[in-house]
């Protein structure tokens, strides 16, 4: 792909910390990515991971230990205040003032991008108009909910047009119903006003359902790259089934059994997980990962294969391929860990 294809390439990005008395600690080692014009593209992985540093470096706020991005063909290290014209950023914290009405907001951080006058007030109502916030302008931040805080945020960010948005954890802390418009409004920016969104997240639902192309980070490195169905098409067709067997022992033989007799099987395995119970007590539970081909069509058999070596499967969940999965396989974890 050639750079005039993308407006942001990353090269060999690395960002590292000094610890007191050690070696330094490398955030982020080596990143290289393109983002194409147009495209929502997301960087996904645990927190920890080094998604909002290497936003960071990308948006100027740190500076690169080694290597380079350029935006628009801008170099951040080189060209920083070129870059940064063609950036809008919405951070992961809250950045508003809660004394001032959302208009009000919206109108002192226009002016911090040279925009007054009538060119002010037509672009501040064009943001409150598509954040759906023009009834509540006049109204104090402080009175509002946390999503519709978040959304005077991504105003603010797109206050000077920028061709990239980057998104830092825009849904953090919010309702289901705000979150559904944070969503709505990050696909609409892409598909009514062709804007590249650069948006990071932990949240494997809301990646895979609004992203163009994914890099799956851990431990500060890319490790995977591509489109939702290309990197679900890394680990195959194959079902998660997660079966909760509380305390129990799982009887000698049983993952064996399971791998030979049912059709479709490929893996059996345990392992054990928290669990947030009633009073926000922790608890430990057993589990059972099975790993097969349609699994809903294995289930029948494993269940009754289980009972019949005398343990009792408390509760099943059905997993289908996706970019957890992908993650799992790839880093032997969670992506929640």
């Amino acid at each position: 792909m050639s750079d005039t294809e993308s407006l942001v390439v990353v090269t060999g990005l690395a960002k590292s910390f000094s610890r007191l008395g050690g070696e330094p600690f490398f955030a982020v080692n080596g990143v290289s990515f393109d983002i194409r014009k147009g495209e929502i593209f997301s960087l996904l992985g645990p927190n920890g991971a080094g998604k909002t540093t290497t936003i960071s470096m990308i948006s100027g706020l740190l500076t690169p230990t080694r290597g380079d991005a350029t935006i628009g063909g801008h170099s951040i290290t080189k060209q920083p205040m070129e870059a940064k014209r063609l950036l809008g950023t919405v951070p992961q914290e809250i950045a508003l003032y809660p004394q001032l009405s959302a208009r009000q907001n919206l109108e002192f951080f226009g002016r911090m991008y040279a925009l007054n006058g009538v060119v002010l007030r037509k672009r501040v109502d064009e943001i409150l108009d598509f954040t759906g916030l023009t009834d509540r302008q006049k109204d104090k931040v402080e009175t509002f909910s946390g999503g519709m805080k978040r959304r005077v945020n991504i105003g603010v960010g797109l206050l000077n047009r920028p061709q990239l948005l980057y998104m830092d954890e825009p849904t953090v802390g919010i309702d289901p119903q705000n979150r559904r418009r944070v969503l709505d409004t990050v696909l609409r920016l892409r598909d009514e006003g062709g804007t590249t969104v650069l948006y990071t997240s932990h949240l494997m639902e809301e990646v895979q359902e609004i992203s163009d192309r994914v890099a799956i980070v851990d431990h500060g490195q890319i490790i995977a790259i591509g489109t939702v169905g290309e990197l679900i098409q890394k680990i195959g067709e194959e079902d998660r089934l997660l079966f909760n067997i509380g305390a129990q022992t799982v009887p000698d033989g049983l993952l064996d059994r399971l791998k030979v007799e049912v059709e479709g099987v490929t893996q059996a395995e345990t392992s054990t997980r928290e669990r947030t119970g009633e009073g926000a007590v922790n608890a430990t539970e057993g589990l059972i990962t099975v790993y097969a081909l349609r699994g809903r069509k294995a289930l029948p058999q494993i269940v009754q294969i289980a009972d019949s070596a005398g343990l009792d499967m408390l509760s099943v969940e059905v997993r289908e391929p996706d970019l957890e999965a992908v993650f799992l396989q790839m880093t032997g974890r969670e992506l929640r860990d």
